[in-house]
């Protein structure tokens, strides 16, 4: 086949140019992604929404929460892996202390309180920046500025310790009773879209002890610990159980983006990664760790972008870490010990971490 050689060479030459531009925008990468740190990572985007001028230290639903014990006024010990709280952005919750503190650049930057009694178990920070959390008697969003939004409270009998946003107009949660519900309510219009039922071990259990975590996954899927019946199931939309893992005191289970599930075993303060045919192909407990890094318990846990694993744990009275980051080969690479700030840790999101929260799947926390 013949070809105009002065078209040939143009052709030729604008191949050259495209392949050029290719390379360039490749190596431009990094470049671009610091000239924009907050493309992937959208929450970073709205935390200057809570130190806004218009931002009050306490909002109209806010309670002063309790003073923490001087004895547990504990100063942070030297050494410890990474950089304190400088070394994430986060949203940080714990049962025991009524107060959600927001960090950012190693410093509280914002609070919420909630009075005394019931407990803090879940947190979101959505996209727009509004606030999702349980506070056993009831769930909320708030927004940056401390307005309500949207909140459900528990009937008497009954108690809310797990939500999760679906879109920014969804919310699912469990209601612990008898018998214990799973809903999902439209806050928009609510509109109750889901509401049922879930097994108990009697007519007459202890509602207190039934749920702490339910997760909507990207499948479609709502998975589902039983903290009291040692086992943690996968439901279909329908409410077919399809898959089911048994272990003991499951607190908090999450599907990770490899399709293996995140379980958070309370009783034997263990954290597994079980593949869908059920094997266990990473585990890590405080006997895997340097004995200056043991934490007593641990809740709840989440999985960073980059492979690392973030333990929540309550302490016991003040006592050894509330947050340890380790690698998949369970290198230690940061510790938070700070009961001069913080109280228990049940529960962090970690901003800095990409995802938009309320696409299900995106947060692996």
């Amino acid at each position: 086949m013949d070809f105009d050689k002065p078209l040939h060479k143009s052709l030729v030459r604008a191949a050259g140019v495209v392949a050029c531009a290719a390379l360039v925008f490749v190596a431009m990468q990094p470049c671009l992604r610091a000239a924009w740190p907050h493309a992937s990572t959208p929450l970073m985007k709205v935390l200057p929404l809570f130190t806004a001028p218009d931002v009050p230290e306490m909002g109209p639903a806010e309670t002063p929460a309790p003073p923490r014990k001087p004895e547990s006024l504990k100063p942070i010990p030297p050494g410890l892996p990474g950089k304190s709280l400088k070394q994430h952005a986060m949203l940080y919750i714990g049962e025991g202390e009524n107060k959600m503190f927001l960090i950012n650049h190693g410093k509280i930057v914002w609070t919420y309180s909630t009075g005394s009694g019931w407990e803090y178990d879940d947190v979101w920070m959505l996209s727009n920046g509004n606030i999702l959390f349980s506070r056993m008697q009831y769930v909320a969003e708030i927004t940056p500025d401390k307005k309500v939004v949207w909140r459900y409270d528990a009937p008497a009998g009954t108690e809310i310790h797990t939500c999760q946003p679906i879109g920014l107009d969804k919310v699912l949660f469990v209601q612990n009773g008898l018998p214990p519900r799973l809903m999902v309510v439209n806050i928009k219009t609510n509109a109750v879209e889901v509401n049922h039922a879930l097994p108990a071990i009697s007519a007459t259990d202890r509602v207190h002890g039934q749920f702490r975590r339910v997760r909507y996954t990207a499948q479609g899927t709502y998975l589902v610990p039983f903290l009291a019946m040692d086992k943690v199931v996968e439901y279909d939309k329908d409410f077919n159980e399809v898959w089911s893992y048994d272990i003991k005191s499951p607190w908090a289970a999450i599907r990770l983006n490899n399709g293996n599930t995140l379980i958070t075993d309370e009783h034997d303060v263990s954290t597994v990664e079980v593949t869908p045919d059920k094997k266990i192909v990473w585990q890590v407990t405080p006997a895997d760790l340097p004995a200056a890094y043991n934490y007593e318990n641990s809740q709840s846990a989440t999985r960073l972008s980059n492979g690392n694993t973030i333990i929540c744990s309550r302490g016991g009275k003040a006592e050894g870490p509330q947050l340890v980051e380790v690698t998949p080969d369970k290198k230690v690479v940061w510790v938070l010990q700070d009961w001069m700030d913080l109280g228990p840790a049940t529960a962090v999101q970690i901003l800095d971490d990409p995802g938009i929260p309320e696409r299900p799947g995106d947060s692996q926390h």
